[in-house]
């Protein structure tokens, strides 16, 4: 199956988050989930996208915006045989 015809499924059956990267809106799979850190004595968030390579580019220090909230790209990995990307994040915490 096509990579990008999965994603469309899948944000059309409304399982996907809007992304906005360089302007651009392009529809991601968005993952927050808790990490122990400090030896199990506290949990910490590892905020991750999963989007199809032909839809978004993103490196390393590019940020993104997600539900009103700013993140910075960590990390950019290819998942399976290339088509599909994985970016690790991490939310920018704006100045009070």
């Amino acid at each position: 199956m096509n990579i990008e015809v999965f994603y469309d499924a899948a944000q059309r059956s409304g399982l996907l988050t809007a992304v906005i990267a360089a302007g651009n809106t392009v529809y991601c799979a968005f993952r927050a989930p808790d990490e122990t850190v400090l030896d199990g004595f506290a949990l910490s968030r590892d905020y991750q996208i999963d989007y199809p390579a032909s839809a978004l580019t993103l490196a390393i220090g590019d940020a993104v915006e997600i539900a009103g909230a700013v993140y910075q790209v960590r990390d950019v990995r290819a998942i399976g045989e290339g088509s599909e990307r994985r970016a690790a994040l991490t939310q920018l915490v704006s100045p009070i």
